[in-house]
């Protein structure tokens, strides 16, 4: 059995009443820093919490996170949440559990091990029972969290995994509560217009014309201007309907000189080689991922293998819009937000608006849904800034359509090349990777100076964050998996920082790992084809580790791997793999497609190995849900971009995946139990779009290497091979 490493988060945040305490409904409550997005987990904790103590799930209340009372564990991404406050609360429950089994067991007169728990009861028999809300005191919850009560599983599957959530039933016949749902006494609403760069100006003239014609709408409270920010105070929502026509009618932002003469060399990048020129001609910050020579000169090289592989930049495109409620109370901020950070939200809210991080207090309030830094932060800001002019009443923000898409970060476009080098029996000898791509992180909470829009356009703006990513050890970010995972004795990977930001950009699900498994899959498929080999079976012979072996076949079992349908013309298959960050779930992928007018998937077939599975239908749910998403990405998403700023702020000028467009996905987990849990939410992207590129060659004989593999991406790549 291994048990799960303490995390850092338990570390910083020892005592037990910081992640568990009973209600005064009798319930125990449990406090996590990681906050719901619709992933589910949520439920997850609970159901850790629930297991250790030998409770029923409905005994646990997990509580909403805020900066007041959970601990501080950071932004939630990365798949992170089960395997750290998971983690967290399985110690912690596991010590509560311990420590009233003792303060039972000293009021009766008996051992410890002469009492037992069945249904959160404490007994011995002949003696008076007792529950948690009997025994735990605050004495109790000041201690530290001791890790050793944490007992080995002996192979026992989760004995709660079964269990479904209850929140979907809600969700499906719309009765589930949501930020935009929510009300507060006197609520007013608000709108914030601002322009679609960083560089522009203000009209002073247009700005003179509008302001009078804004606070003339009946229903209009307040108009606010600050620096290139124009704010709209009202008492119902559909005035400011009213207010971004005038907006924009106004035409009120002037553009500034091109980028391009500042040496950015920015313009209407679109093709493949010109997002891959643009990116290795800007100033780069590079760094040696990994350097690793053989111990002796291995033989030559009687083939290498070369290419290049991308995507252009990508946007969020979430179907539910961002929204925020802020209210202050003298110079006390509350603010309601579907962040992904609460800490680092009020923290970059504090540094904003000049104030001790004390005096402000961010609630989580659940969101639609989400898969990286899209606007809720920066929705958080513009309510808040707002809410300042709006004496002392609460104000809600929800941002349109076309400003989510317009102001949202994008994710980086990126460029991969690859050599590998193989000996005369196809022996992979050596390997260099090499990614050019601009940092995927610009969250709040992580500088200087504060990561939220609006304060980058106010009169005082504070300065531009430029996009870095997370140290390697940590999982990277334009480099996450990046180091190939196979036997190879010589491996170079270099990353090329792009260091040039003209619209902004930060993290989306899976971050550098979508293109960089693809590029390192397509390859290894290549070599394999290229010799003759099965490209099953040669990943299988270069793959040290047999978890990884495992869900490859897998996989393989599930698609019956080695078999095709009969007579099915453009019929096409593809496997594609990887251990997310090489340090988290194993996942490997098999699509079935059928080329037509264009790539129509059939079926992915997923196999995971996810450690010990918390609950089974939740990570089915995010494998799923990541598989998909990446398809999409893969065939059919780019931004168009231009200096003016991304003009696909729109269902028909950014398509996403429809519901037609959607395969069967079949999953199967290999759960084991008696490992650490890891996470499920982006193990299988970069998988999937792997998996989708191999089995476009393998139904068309042409190797596409840059997303999205559109029908007219599919035309030129069959005239040029």
């Amino acid at each position: 059995m291994t048990l799960p490493p303490v995390p850092e988060n338990l570390k910083n945040h020892p005592r037990l009443g910081q992640w568990l305490d009973v209600g005064p409904d009798g319930r125990i409550r449990a406090w996590s820093g990681k906050v719901d997005i619709g992933q589910g987990i949520s439920h997850a904790l609970r159901l850790v919490v629930a297991e250790e103590l030998q409770l029923a799930p409905e005994q646990v209340h997990m509580v909403k996170p805020t900066t007041v009372a959970s601990p501080d564990e950071a932004v939630t991404s990365g798949s992170l949440s089960i395997q750290h406050s998971g983690a967290s609360l399985r110690y912690a429950a596991a010590h509560l559990r311990e420590a009233c089994r003792a303060r039972y067991a000293r009021k009766i007169g008996v051992a410890p091990q002469a009492v037992a728990l069945e249904n959160g009861t404490f007994f011995v028999e002949g003696k008076c029972p007792a529950v948690y809300s009997g025994l735990v005191d605050a004495d109790m919850l000041a201690v530290p969290v001791d890790p050793q009560h944490l007992q080995p599983r002996g192979g026992k599957p989760s004995a709660l995994g079964a269990l479904g959530r209850t929140d979907i039933e809600l969700k499906v016949f719309g009765e589930f509560e949501y930020i935009q749902d929510l009300e507060l006494p006197g609520m007013c609403h608000g709108a914030v217009f601002r322009p679609k760069t960083l560089q522009a100006q203000v009209d002073e003239a247009a700005w003179a014309a509008l302001q009078p014609q804004l606070a003339a709408i009946e229903g209009v409270i307040e108009v606010v201007r600050d620096g290139l920010l124009v704010g709209v105070v009202a008492q119902a929502e559909h005035v400011l309907a009213q207010a971004g026509k005038k907006v924009e009618k106004a035409d009120l932002w002037l553009s500034s000189p091109s980028p391009s003469r500042g040496g950015s060399g920015w313009g209407h990048l679109q093709r493949p080689g010109q997002i891959a020129e643009w990116l290795k001609s800007q100033p780069l910050d590079t760094a040696v991922i990994l350097d690793r020579q053989p111990a002796t000169p291995p033989p030559g090289a009687a083939r290498v293998f070369r290419a290049e592989y991308g995507r252009a930049w990508l946007q969020h495109a979430s179907i539910g819009l961002c929204c925020a409620v802020a209210q202050w109370k003298g110079p006390q901020l509350q603010v309601w937000s579907h962040t992904q950070g609460i800490f680092n939200l009020r923290r970059d809210l504090a540094l904003a608006f000049g104030l001790p991080a004390d005096a402000v207090t961010v609630c989580h309030a659940d969101g639609a849904g989400c898969y990286g830094h899209n606007g809720a932060d920066d929705v958080a800001f513009d309510s808040a800034w707002l809410a300042r002019h709006a004496g002392g009443r609460p104000v809600r923000l929800q941002w349109t359509r076309q400003q989510e898409m317009a102001n949202s970060p994008l994710a980086p476009a990126m460029t991969v090349g690859i050599a590998a080098a193989v000996d005369d029996g196809g022996n992979l000898l050596s390997w260099k990777q090499e990614v050019w791509s601009q940092g995927h992180g610009t969250r709040p909470g992580r500088g200087k100076t504060p990561a939220l829009l609006g304060a980058w356009q106010t009169a005082q703006p504070a300065p531009v964050t430029m996009a870095v990513n997370q140290p390697p050890d940590t999982g990277g970010g334009s480099d996450r998996n990046s180091v190939p995972p196979y036997a190879i004795a010589r491996v170079e990977v270099l990353n090329h920082r792009v260091l040039a930001m003209p619209l902004r950009v930060s993290a989306m699900r899976a971050l550098g790992a979508h293109v960089n498994v693809l590029a390192a899959e397509s390859t290894m498929d290549e070599i394999a084809r290229s010799l003759g080999r099965d490209p099953l079976e040669y990943r299988l012979t270069h793959l040290p580790d047999e978890r990884a072996k495992a869900v490859l076949r897998e996989a393989a079992r599930l698609a019956n791997w080695g078999t095709r349908p009969d007579g099915e013309e453009g019929f096409g298959r593809g496997i594609g793999f990887a251990r997310y960050k090489n340090t988290g779930a194993w996942c490997a992928v098999v699509a079935d497609l059928v080329l037509e007018d264009e790539v129509r998937l059939k079926k992915l077939f997923i196999a995971a190995d996810l450690g010990l599975v918390v609950h089974p239908d939740g990570a089915r749910n995010q494998i799923e849900g990541g598989a998909v998403q990446a398809a999409s990405w893969t065939l059919r998403e780019a931004s168009d971009i231009a200096p003016e700023g991304i003009r696909s702020d729109d269902w028909e000028s950014y398509p996403i995946f429809s519901f037609v467009d959607v395969p069967e996905v079949e999953i199967s987990l290999i759960d084991r139990p008696d490992m650490p849990s890891l996470g499920a939410g982006e193990c299988s992207a970069g998988p999937t779009a792997a998996a989708i590129a191999n089995a476009i060659h393998d139904g068309l004989g042409v190797r596409m290497r840059f997303m999205p593999f559109t029908a007219d991406a599919l035309m030129d790549a069959a005239q040029k091979d």
